[in-house]
């Protein structure tokens, strides 16, 4: 091969050379050699057949006998040509008739362990060969095991060494090649690609794992195996997912076979044949190391971590006393200040019946993510010294306890302090990570998918929604909301009580908690849909009476109405507004124990209302003030909104909305979702955006004490608002959102809802009647029947008689 560079010294030289004639011929094939950047001879597909103790497609029936095998070897020796080629020399040519001859011999007579075994030989037969020395110093190996484990087209290895010195040679280059790897499973977004498997082929390259020279070989064979096997347990819907998955498959075998001596990089391509029409495949290729997963390169009993921060996924229970507060108690000691510890995410919370020892109280178990500095070992010992703060003792294994913290995953690491292995329950003090009941506890793993749903099992190789899959085909928990009593009372039980939620979608053979009814007290002069009905603490106080003896759960007290082009109301005025009418509610008997919340988008009443007695925040703003589009001063309202909430430890209620209540109706930028679904994915997108900044990060509020309102007449036409009923369970569902060319999770899967469509403008003129919001009372009831259906868990009426009957008839059709 001659290559010319476009440089004066070079190709002037050559012309100046031509220039001058034949005399000058010398100086052109002197010019031209200096030219070549590098030449090879090569033996192409040498084919020879060799003795394998490592088998065929099949392994050996007698373990360690050799099974005859055909093999193709390539070798491919770095030289300079120009001199043979200048003279047309044979003499000064590498005899490659020779070298071929020559390997064929020596693997003819021998017997194999494996192709790094082969290329040991042939290093030595061709590199140490006196007849070669002063031709060559390298040489460069491709050989292919045609007929390699099953579900592997070709297994090769590709390696080059050096010459050093007399009876020497040196490892340059080191890879293994396993060439379509092929099995049929589930992978894709499209139903019908989730209802029927096809086929993938998958190419891995595994470079600088094991060295001919240091006797340390691969085994193939099982590589192939595992990573076959950890392709059928899969049922991914992204390509991206699944080469990841099998990189991580490939680094754990290695590991496992030794690789914590060598450090390989694993290059994986895997791709869908049948996926497009006009393209051969659709393909996702990926290159990882250990580095990729630090947990694959600690030592045994030493985890050898850098002081940087960790992810963490901690979980925990509770079934002692107020199991709620004991959860909030731990929770507040680990992020607290000296510990090296942020909780930066949460789950829901669960109620579970005990499992293994069943006479004790039901469990309530969530989990966490934190972020630390601190090693495993230390944080274990944070976390059982916080234990033994909020009041666990030590009792019975599985036995009820003031609360349980338990690390899960830290990283990826693989951890066992353990001695000597004993059953998975048997810790005893030490530490073994990730957690080796996980992957049987729904109450674990359900916790886990709330917050890291894809993050890849280092043992199992599958994500957690995939194990939680295995677990829980008819969930047997219930979400739950602590709410709590404000201000506090006598009783030592800092929660007042708690609301239940189903997890599953709204299915007859799913039951779930009944409906609750919220109960709208307007204490505003210009509401529109009550007016002054309300106004003043004994009207107020009289309602929220009736409201409670006809079947009302909650009493959701404003003093600022959203009603387009109402007067803006001060700070000082709301709470002049809420707070007697609560303080009023409170100490009347009939209603002291009702569960009260505030709706106020402003930190400052929050704080006055739960103060006086109330118990959650509902904002229909979403804790970002009143602008639109979401301005800087969007971040100064949240963060006071969830200094409130994280004092108080309150509920929250997160609503959909645009500013003014009837501007900001188009939702074309959505459109991507199809027909009928531009509002829905609206919801999702944007109150999605907004709910993730108030429960991600440092101070962020719990999971658990979030609900969402998708804004049934907020910012929305007529037929938006009947689309967001229609699909009202779309949008808490646990489905991809987003284009096409950025679709992530759905950031609102799983949150309990509420709808408020009570006397909305937009149910006027669907009766094509004039009406008065007051004669809306049956057009809401259809809402409401619909809202069940759809599975809301709480529904915002004025009416609440006539809701209550609806209620009962319709949590009887669908729960």
């Amino acid at each position: 091969m001659v290559e010319l560079s476009w440089g004066r010294g070079t190709i002037g030289n050559v012309v100046d050379a031509w220039k001058g004639g034949p005399a000058n011929a010398g100086l052109l094939l002197l010019s031209l050699s200096a030219m070549t950047s590098r030449d090879w001879i090569r033996v192409r597909e040498l084919s020879t057949d060799v003795l394998l103790a490592s088998g065929a497609r099949w392994p050996p029936k007698v373990a360690g006998k050799a099974t005859l095998q055909p093999i193709c070897i390539t070798i491919s020796i770095p030289t300079d040509v120009s001199y043979s080629a200048q003279h047309d020399d044979l003499a000064s040519s590498i005899n490659y008739s020779t070298i071929a001859s020559g390997v064929r011999s020596i693997l003819g007579s021998g017997t194999f362990t494996s192709l790094e075994h082969i290329s040991r030989y042939v290093f030595d037969h061709i590199l140490l060969n006196e007849t070669f020395k002063g031709q060559f110093d390298q040489l460069h190996l491709r050989i292919a095991q045609l007929r390699p484990p099953v579900h592997c087209k070709t297994a090769v290895l590709e390696t080059s060494a050096k010459r050093t010195e007399a009876n020497k040679w040196t490892l340059s280059s080191f890879k293994h090649i396993l060439e379509d790897i092929e099995c049929n499973i589930i992978i894709g977004v499209n139903e019908c690609e989730r209802s029927e498997t096809q086929l993938v082929r998958v190419n891995v390259e595994i470079t600088g794992h094991a060295s001919p020279s240091e006797h340390i070989t691969t085994d193939v064979r099982e590589v192939v195996r595992r990573l076959y096997d950890s392709a059928l347990e899969t049922n991914f819907l992204t390509l991206e997912a699944l080469t990841s998955r099998l990189a991580l498959t490939t680094l754990q075998e290695l590991y496992r076979q030794g690789g914590q001596e060598t450090m390989p990089t694993v290059n994986v391509k895997a791709c869908k044949p049948f996926a497009l029409v006009y393209a051969g495949a659709s393909e996702v290729e990926v290159t990882r190391t250990y580095l990729d997963y630090p947990g694959l390169i600690s030592k045994h009993n030493e985890p050898s971590l850098e002081t940087s921060l960790h992810s963490v996924a901690v979980a925990f229970g509770s079934n002692i006393g107020d199991s709620f507060q004991h959860i909030e108690d731990a929770l507040n000691l680990l992020e607290s200040k000296h510990t090296g510890v942020s909780v930066v995410n949460t789950s829901f919370l669960y109620e579970s019946a005990p499992m293994y020892v069943e006479d004790q109280p039901k469990f309530i178990n969530g989990a966490c993510m934190i972020e630390t500095s601190l090693n495993p070992k230390d944080l274990l010992q944070l976390l059982k010294n916080i234990e033994e703060a909020v009041g666990r003792v030590e009792s019975i294994r599985n036995g009820p306890r003031a609360v349980d913290l338990d690390i899960v995953f830290y990283d990826s690491l693989l951890l066992d302090t353990r001695a000597d292995k004993e059953e998975a329950d048997h810790l005893n003090g030490n530490l073994v990570i990730p957690h080796p009941r996980m992957s049987e506890r729904e109450f674990v793993l359900r916790p886990l998918n709330d917050m890291i749903p894809d993050f890849l099992h280092p043992l199992s190789g599958l994500t957690v929604a995939a194990l939680l899959n295995k677990v829980a085909s008819d969930p047997t928990l219930h979400k739950v909301m602590p709410v709590p009593q404000q201000p506090s009372v006598s009783s030592p039980q800092f929660t007042h009580k708690h609301l239940s939620f189903s997890i599953a979608a709204p299915q007859k053979m799913f039951p779930r908690p009944r409906t609750q009814l919220m109960a709208i007290v307007n204490t505003t002069p210009d509401s529109f849909s009550d007016g002054s009905d309300h106004l003043g603490v004994s009207a107020a106080l009289d309602f929220a009476k009736a409201a409670v003896q006809d079947g009302a759960n909650i009493l959701d007290i404003g003093g600022y109405s959203t009603r387009p082009g109402a007067a803006n109301v001060s700070t000082a005025d709301e709470i002049d507004r809420v707070v007697p009418v609560i303080q009023a509610i409170r100490t009347a008997a009939s209603t002291a124990e009702t569960l009260i919340s505030v709706d106020t988008f402003r930190a400052e009443v929050a704080q006055k209302a739960i103060q006086t007695g109330a118990n959650i925040i509902n904002d229909v703003y979403a804790f970002t003030g009143p602008d639109w589009p979401v301005g800087e001063q969007a971040n100064v309202y949240r963060e006071q909104m969830k200094a409130v909430a994280r004092k108080y430890n309150v509920p929250v209620i997160l609503m959909h909305s645009r500013g003014e209540a009837n501007e900001n109706k188009d939702y074309s930028e959505y459109q991507y979702a199809g027909k009928d679904k531009s509002v829905t994915e609206a919801v999702r997108v944007e109150l999605g955006r907004k709910v993730d900044e108030v429960v991600l990060g440092k101070g962020g509020v719990r999971r658990w004490m979030v609900m969402v309102d998708p804004g049934v007449g907020f910012s929305k036409t007529v037929e938006g608002n009947l689309e967001v009923l229609r699909n009202a369970a779309e949008i808490t569902a646990d489905i991809l959102v987003g284009p096409d060319s950025s679709k992530r999770r759905n950031a609102l899967a799983g949150y309990p809802m509420l709808i408020g469509a009570s006397r909305k403008s937009f149910l006027g003129k669907l009766l094509g009647r004039e009406t008065q919001p007051k004669e809306r009372g049956m057009a809401t009831a259809a809402t409401t029947a619909c809202a069940v259906q759809q599975g809301a868990s709480v529904v915002r009426v004025h009416d609440v008689q006539e809701t209550a009957d609806v209620l009962r008839v319709a949590d009887s059709l669908w729960l």
